[in-house]
């Protein structure tokens, strides 16, 4: 290992101690490691982005350069999470998972928790994820995020912390599973020696789940794409490959008699199941944005009659906004009459007068999120901001304050990745991916994403993070 490697103070390392000496769990791959030849390392990263390049593994950055395609850079040390700490976290997700799909079923049906109290109503039905037309609609097995992504970052503290949901068409489960590809054909060896569990049933776990999502038996399922020009492309097609279920844009389905048809070179084929990728904004152009050439006109009707099944279901966007995030611990007790399992990050919504004077005079301490936002777009991180930059939010904070939240600035944990000078620490986060159908699946791992540059806690690709292999190891590996 390159011996320069400084771990960076105040930060969680999985790798290294504080002393420099390896954690436990990383002991095979360390050992590996201080053998390796670092040439020859060197020349299996140039060959892993040559292969990302022929396989297309590419995502689409809007507004730059006319969406120009982008490779997504690809670490090579994994991150490594014991099997002790994993059924925590899986658990944990479980739980989770099970209480945001109990509260999107109450919130269009009896809203218990807000007569309850426990949620203020206007943060709910006032909301521009909230969709009044899924009202009193009832959906097989009450299910409404078929497939959910958390995002789960580790403090100073050597503690987890959720820092959001994904449950509207979460992205990156198939850089999730290349990742995983590309290090068992670089390094068969490292997985020869140690117990890694697997990632590659995931596409078929997914099916499973579509499946069991519609009462009909043996359902068709395909999956809806905005088309090419979207930046995950490649993952639709990806898992509509590894699933084998056809890929569809909206000119491939129409309505007629109830139905949703899809056309075929053998004639119209019944709908039953569509794994949508397509904003609900988009879906239907009878029922919302009426200039949409991504949606299927009168999709609605049909998705309102129970003859086919969205997988995400309509309006789950309202429980993975930001303003809702803090009330997930209060749905675990109210839902399931457990304590949380998982962490919230401590959050000031800005909508309370009170929270927003201490956000105003304390911003150079926090990271202050839109409440809608995604991407890493649209943030402030206080600490490392220019006094233009926080006198400029104070002001988008003043005039619209229910548009964002505030937290402190987590000391996100970091991890030796290989950058021009050798290895060196960056920060980390991980999205672990739940599947709901009869039960709520999981396959041990997730999508690691690293911020590259120096110092960065935003870890997002379209802000130029990469991603590493996930590695949870078996019970008797570490």
């Amino acid at each position: 290992m390159n011996q320069s490697y400084e771990l960076a103070s105040h930060f969680y390392d999985e790798m290294l101690l504080s002393d420099g000496h390896y954690r436990q769990h990383y002991r095979e791959y360390w050992q590996w490691l201080q053998q390796a030849d670092q040439q020859a390392i060197a020349r299996k990263r140039e060959e892993a982005e040559l292969l990302f390049h022929r396989v297309g593994i590419t995502f689409n950055v809007y507004g730059e350069d006319g969406g120009a395609e982008r490779l997504i850079p690809f670490d090579s040390v994994p991150r490594i999470i014991p099997a002790a700490e994993w059924a925590m976290l899986d658990k944990g997700i479980r739980q989770r998972v099970q209480a945001l799909n109990a509260f999107l079923h109450d919130i269009y049906h009896d809203q218990h928790i807000l007569k309850s109290g426990i949620i203020p109503p206007e943060q709910v039905l006032v909301n521009e994820q909230y969709q009044p037309c899924m009202q009193g609609i009832n959906l097989h097995r009450n299910i409404y995020a078929h497939i959910t992504g958390v995002d789960m970052v580790r403090n100073g503290d050597g503690e987890y912390y959720v820092l959001e949901d994904n449950l509207r068409t979460p992205s990156g489960v198939s850089y999730m599973l290349e990742n995983r590809k590309m290090m068992m054909r670089l390094y068969p060896e490292l997985f020869a020696d140690q117990r890694i569990a697997p990632v590659e049933r995931y596409p078929s776990l997914l099916l499973q789940t579509l499946r069991e999502s519609s009462p009909v038996n043996d359902p068709v399922v395909v999956v809806l794409t905005p088309g090419r020009f979207n930046s995950a492309y490649f993952e639709h097609s990806f898992l509509a490959q590894q699933m084998g279920v056809e890929l569809v844009e909206s000119a491939d389905l129409f309505v007629k008699d109830g139905a949703v048809l899809m056309r075929t070179t053998a004639g119209p084929c019944k709908v039953d199941v569509i794994y949508r990728r397509v904003d609900d904004a988009f879906l239907d152009p009878l029922a919302f944005r009426p200039d949409s050439m991504l949606g299927v006109p009168g999709l609605l009707s049909v998705y309102r009659s129970g003859n086919v099944v969205l997988a995400n279901a309509i309006g789950t966007g309202v429980a993975d906004d930001k303003s809702i995030y803090p009330y997930v611990p209060d749905m675990v007790r109210f839902y399931l009459d457990e304590d949380p399992i998982l962490n919230n990050v401590p959050t000031w919504q800005c909508r309370r007068p009170e929270d927003l004077s201490w956000v105003l005079a304390n911003l150079e301490k926090l990271v202050v999120k839109e409440v809608h936002g995604a991407g890493g777009y649209g943030m402030l991180i206080g600490p490392v901001a220019s006094r233009q930059q926080l006198d400029d939010f104070r002001a988008l904070l003043k005039a619209r304050p229910q548009n964002y939240i505030a937290q402190h600035t987590l000391a996100l944990s970091t991890c030796p990745t290989f950058v021009e000078q050798g290895l060196a620490p960056r920060h980390i986060d991980l999205r672990p991916f739940a599947l709901s159908g009869a039960e709520i699946r999981l396959v041990p791992g997730g999508l690691t994403r690293v911020a590259l540059t120096e110092g960065s806690l935003v870890v997002n690709s379209s802000q130029g993070g990469g991603t590493k292999d996930t590695w949870i190891l078996e019970d008797d590996a570490c």
